[in-house]
């Protein structure tokens, strides 16, 4: 008697919680198929919430804001914020409020806290981490300062830094175990934490029959 092999089970849907197109295309470097969606998440920090706490509660929560609608879908959320003195420096969103950050952030150490969370409703999975990055800006001048929010116009960027742009020459030093997390997802945790949910990209990719 011949028996059929047990039927596969299809991976689960991926969905970035996000419409970030620096998360999109850093996420796609690891060739897996997934979606985009806006989490619709209120991003105000609470009461003296330190910047890590805060970039932790929101990866979390916009994460698990999109896994709600999509509960057999693992859902990966992330957020990041510029810690200058435990303060929390966002996006600038406007051209004055970029050259009053780079001006703070001129010449100091400053922590970009990016936070990421995976959930999946359907296993209960929830898992989240915290990658720090430390850069050091040089002591920044005017001229430089307008030239290069001219040139880059970062107004969507925490701390108004561009790194994976012109930005990267406005630092003169940057410390990281994970080094894409300065552009907005560090993909070392990403990677871990999509594995302990049940989906590596590696074998995502074998069993796809993808061939060097």
């Amino acid at each position: 008697m011949h028996t059929s092999p047990p039927a596969l089970t299809p991976p689960r849907q991926l969905i970035l919680a996000s419409t970030s197109r620096y998360r999109r295309e850093l996420l796609e470097r690891l060739r897996l198929p997934f979606e985009q969606q806006s989490p619709e998440v209120d991003e105000t920090p609470l009461p003296g919430e330190a910047p890590a706490a805060l970039a932790t509660r929101l990866s979390l929560a916009k994460a698990q804001a999109v896994a709600s609608l999509h509960p057999q879908a693992i859902v990966i959320g992330s957020d990041q914020v510029a810690d200058l003195n435990g303060e929390s420096i966002g996006k600038p969103g406007t051209h004055e409020r970029a050259c009053e950050q780079l001006r703070r952030m001129s010449g100091h150490r400053i922590v970009f806290q990016t936070g990421v969370a995976v959930v999946c409703e359907a296993t209960g999975f929830s898992q989240q981490d915290l990658a720090p990055v430390h850069v050091v800006f040089r002591d920044l001048n005017e001229t430089e300062i307008e030239s290069y929010l001219r040139a880059e116009q970062p107004y969507d960027c925490a701390g108004s830094a561009k790194s994976e742009g012109l930005g990267i020459s406005l630092l003169a030093a940057i410390e990281s175990d994970d080094p894409t997390a300065l552009i907005g997802l560090p993909l070392i945790r990403t990677s871990q934490l999509l594995r302990a949910a049940g989906l590596d990209p590696l074998q995502a990719l074998a069993a796809a029959g993808v061939k060097a």
